[in-house]
C-alpha cells in the first residue's frame, strides 16, 4: 500500500474512501486529469479539467495543521484561475472537526452550494453518504454551473470503471447530484 493511500485511509471514513486500485486506475488511465501532489506533510488528490479543478482529498498530516500548509495549498489551487469544486462532511456535533473544516474553506472563500443536495451510497460499505458541496470560482458561477462540475467529476472519478473495480453498477450522476428542488419533484412522482 502507497503511503499517501495509508494516510487518507486513515484519516477519512470509509464510505469516502475510494480502493487504492479505483485511484491508481484513474491514475494511469487519466494521466492528464488525475493527479497526485504530495510531500512527507500533504496529500492532494485532484482532478483538473481546462474550466474546473475538483479536489478528491486533500489531508494536512496531523503534526503540520495549524501551520498555514493547507491555506498555501488551496491559494496555490485557487491561482490556476480556474473554478475549485469539493465535498465537505456536513457540520454535525457528533464530529467536532466538521466545523473547523467549513471554517477553513470559508476563510479561503470558498461558498456552500445550499441547493444542491449530495446523497450517495458507497459502493463498498454500502453506507450512505451525503455531503455539502463547496466551490470557488474567480467569476461568480450561478449553482446549476456547479451542480454539472460536479457530476462531471462524480462521473469521470467516482463512477469511473466502477463495476469493473468494485461489481456493482455505479449511481447515476443525476441522482447522486441533485438541485433540492429536483429531489423533491422526483419524491412527488
Amino acid at each position: 500500500m502507497e503511503p499517501w493511500f495509508s494516510e487518507l485511509r486513515a484519516y477519512f471514513p470509509a464510505k469516502e474512501m475510494k480502493s487504492e486500485e479505483h485511484m491508481k486506475t484513474l491514475f494511469e488511465h487519466k494521466p492528464e486529469f488525475y493527479k497526485l501532489d504530495e510531500s512527507p506533510h500533504h496529500t492532494l488528490v485532484y482532478f483538473e479539467k481546462p474550466d474546473f479543478l475538483f479536489i478528491d482529498y486533500i489531508l494536512v498530516n496531523s503534526s503540520a495543521r495549524g501551520s498555514g500548509l493547507g491555506s498555501k495549498i488551496m491559494n496555490q489551487v485557487k491561482s490556476r484561475n480556474k473554478a475549485v469544486v469539493l465535498e465537505v462532511d456536513p457540520v454535525t456535533p457528533d464530529d467536532p472537526e466538521s466545523g473547523k473544516r467549513v471554517r477553513f474553506y470559508e476563510r479561503l472563500d470558498f461558498k456552500k452550494a445550499p441547493s444542491i443536495e449530495y446523497v450517495r451510497m458507497h459502493p463498498v460499505t454500502g453506507e450512505r453518504s451525503v455531503m455539502d458541496i463547496f466551490y470557488w470560482a474567480p467569476q461568480s458561477q450561478p449553482e446549476e454551473w456547479v451542480l454539472e462540475k460536479m457530476r462531471e467529476a462524480y462521473e469521470e472519478v467516482h463512477a469511473f470503471k466502477s463495476e469493473d473495480l468494485y461489481g456493482i453498477k455505479p449511481q447515476p450522476a443525476a441522482h447522486v447530484l441533485q438541485l433540492a428542488e429536483e429531489r423533491r419533484q422526483r419524491k412527488a412522482e
